[in-house]
């Protein structure tokens, strides 16, 4: 965390994504987002939220010149905030489920999904990304993954550096498409990394039922460093805003160093 943060204000956008209609779908999320226009630093949108999480990836996917990206580039203009979700992107004859940080002055960043849910067989539909991304946003370090990673640990663990005497991140967040059949799973997964990574966790999940007749219940929720709940969502369409507050995560780190005893371990790509 940089020596003078803001707190952060992050708003949670839990839609029902329409099934492989990616024009509706620009409409739908532009009208959530815009009524946000202001009153945001940071957009959360589910996993794949211009298509659902398909296998159909290659009549689905956008390139990063496409009519996704350039929506998506506008729209944050438009409501000057950072606006984040993952889209189906092609990648030679293969796709990637592309996490897209979009910042209203039209610089992005993108991180690459890395665990693939192969009980859907998104392993053999997809390739999975190899980089670890990490984000600042008014003074905040943020770590963005999606979906599956969340039952990863090694992968989104956040460790202090003694040299610059700061953590890799302060919001690990996660964007999704998680079955209400694992909802259980979901809601105690965002609550394990917040404690363990002294961290803020957001996680975003989707609603409603695609078009593989999968139920999706929500559950969105910000967490806090204790793993106490800041915000819960249901399993209806909703938009929540949380402020994030960067005083009470630095004098908990300060309070209770856990990161002292960690252990050093590095992970092979």
């Amino acid at each position: 965390m940089s020596a003078t943060p803001k707190p952060l204000r992050v708003s949670l956008v839990q839609g029902a994504t329409r099934w492989h209609d990616a024009a509706a779908n620009r409409a739908y999320y532009g009208e959530l987002v815009r009524s946000l226009r202001g009153q945001s630093d940071l957009l959360v949108l589910p996993e794949t939220f211009l298509s659902g999480f398909t296998n159909e990836t290659l009549i689905n996917a956008e390139t990063m010149e496409g009519e996704g990206v350039r929506w998506l580039r506008m729209l944050a203009g438009e409501v000057g905030a950072t606006i984040t979700g993952s889209l189906v992107i092609r990648a030679g004859d293969r796709c990637v489920n592309r996490l897209v940080w979009m910042r209203p002055d039209g610089t992005h960043a993108h991180y690459d999904k890395r665990h693939l849910f192969r009980m859907a067989r998104e392993h053999e539909r997809y390739v999975g990304g190899s980089q670890y991304l990490i984000v600042e946003l008014g003074g905040w370090r943020i770590c963005p993954q999606v979906c599956y990673d969340l039952r990863f640990p090694v992968w989104s663990r956040n460790r202090y550096d003694r040299a610059t005497g700061r953590s890799d991140y302060d919001l690990l967040l996660f964007v999704a498409n998680w079955p209400s059949a694992r909802r259980h799973a979901w809601r105690t997964l965002l609550r394990a990394r917040a404690i363990e990574n002294l961290s803020y966790c957001i996680g975003v999940n989707r609603v409603g039922v695609d078009g593989n007749q999968l139920h999706y219940s929500g559950d969105s929720a910000a967490i806090d460093f204790l793993g106490q709940p800041l915000i819960e969502l249901g399993a209806q369409e909703q938009i929540v805003s949380v402020t994030l507050d960067p005083d009470a995560l630095q004098t908990y780190r300060t309070r209770f160093p856990a990161w002292m005893d960690a252990d050093d371990f590095s992970v092979v790509p």
